[in-house]
């Protein structure tokens, strides 16, 4: 078969390690210009790795299948193992029993991380494996707008030359090509009602050096009296804080590098929507609730608000003892309360203190809050079409590099039993 895959990332990497040595014919576009380029990507920036069954899809993946995800990506670094950073997120009864007693769900969970400075050593490596095998072609600096259908082929971007499949792997921001082809397919729509607003949070390395040390990340939610419940994600013991950006707005988010590190942790609070009918746009909402932010800050910047200043509803003029790691062309100081929905804006503050009661100094009113960092689930989609297959975040099924990775590796495995 002749395959077309839209998109470079742990989605693709997973579908090529299944299939690059098979008798198919890859084409991937990607709109980058190269391997590095997609400023939106988990493969391209922080490269955190994980083992649980609590987070990061909904795909039936064992554990065995996420151990193979992760030891392959590990054994690309350039780097001895032993200097990979690791944790074990509440593997310690003790820590375990201390959250859950304060109401706090903790997720068990194994971390590897690689490191955003070690991540280009990693990708040049799996690029040069999959450029030995002649039946992979790339084609950089290709955007994909349109996709049509005739006689059992698919055409990309109008050309003559016609596929036998359409992958789509095109990540968080791959919605605007997904939404195109659902009024002409509705009936792959298996859900679309979940949605994720939040911030993020950074504060001093000492208030949970214990934490990280102990567990890399710490993995809890917490349902709240609104009934929304938030959950912390993507920790950086000693990280930085920077943009994502997409094609109309920009978000925040963070990473943490191998060798250079900063005096802060940061991470994100996130507090999960799911809608009702009519709604049936989620990815609308939180691209509405990112371009209000964005336009607060007069532009394509975030809002940065001291937690004290957030709680007293007032305006962060002046910042305290923790300072940014985000460089101060891409935030302005603001309130993000005109932009955070009052029930939102609740949930947090509950959390937020919640915590403290556990971790002295969450709650300090110098820490930092980011604005916004919207967690966009995509519509959950179904591969029941003949032609056009999903995997990774923009199917809705996976939500990290290993589920993602995985989705691939299991649509390759179901494409070489194809006849």
């Amino acid at each position: 078969m002749k395959l077309a895959v839209i998109g470079f990332g742990a989605a693709t990497i997973g579908l090529l390690r299944a299939l690059h040595n098979s008798a198919h014919e890859i084409h991937i576009f990607e709109q980058a210009v190269d391997i590095y380029s997609s400023s939106v990507s988990g493969i391209r920036a922080d490269g955190k790795l994980f083992v649980s069954s609590g987070m990061g899809g909904e795909l039936e993946l064992s554990l065995e299948q996420q151990q193979e995800v992760v030891e392959y990506y590990l054994s690309k670094a350039n780097v001895e193992r032993s200097r990979i950073e690791y944790g074990n997120s509440f593997g310690n009864k003790g820590s375990f029993k201390k959250f859950y007693e304060r109401g706090f769900e903790p997720v068990l969970s194994e971390y590897w991380h690689i490191g955003t400075d070690e991540l280009k050593n990693v990708l040049s490596n799996i690029y040069a494996e999959f450029l030995e095998f002649s039946n992979v072609h790339f084609h950089f600096s290709s955007q994909i707008r349109d996709i049509s259908e005739k006689e059992d082929k698919i055409f990309l971007n109008g050309s003559q030359e016609g596929f036998d499949r359409l992958i789509i792997a095109a990540g968080r921001t791959g919605h605007k090509l997904v939404n195109n082809l659902i009024p002409r397919h509705p009936h792959l729509v298996l859900e679309n009602t979940k949605v994720d607003l939040g911030i993020r949070f950074e504060l001093p390395n000492h208030i949970v050096e214990h934490l990280n040390k102990e567990m890399y990340e710490f993995k809890i939610r917490l349902r709240t009296e609104t009934g929304y419940t938030v959950r912390t994600f993507c920790n950086n013991p000693a990280g930085f804080v920077v943009l994502e950006k997409y094609d109309d707005f920009v978000t925040v988010n963070g990473h943490s590098k191998l060798q250079d590190k900063s005096d802060n942790t940061n991470f994100a609070l996130l507090v999960s929507h799911t809608f009702t009918e009519p709604f049936n746009n989620p990815v609308g909402y939180g691209s509405y609730i990112a371009k209000l932010a964005n336009i607060l800050a007069g532009g394509e910047k975030a809002i940065l608000q001291t937690y004290g200043d957030f709680k007293r509803t007032k305006r962060s003029k002046h910042l305290g003892r923790v300072k940014p790691t985000l460089s101060s062309d891409n935030y302005i100081l603001g309130d993000l309360n005109l932009a955070i929905p009052g029930k939102t804006r609740q949930a947090l503050t509950e959390f937020i203190e919640t915590l403290d009661e556990i971790v002295p100094g969450v709650a300090y009113s110098d820490n930092l809050m980011y604005g916004m960092e919207i967690k966009f689930y995509s519509n959950k989609l179904s591969n029941e079409h003949p032609l056009i297959k999903f995997i990774g975040d923009c199917s809705g099924w996976t939500r990290s590099i290993t589920y993602a990775t995985g989705h691939g590796m299991q649509l390759g495995k179901e494409l070489l039993e194809e006849k």
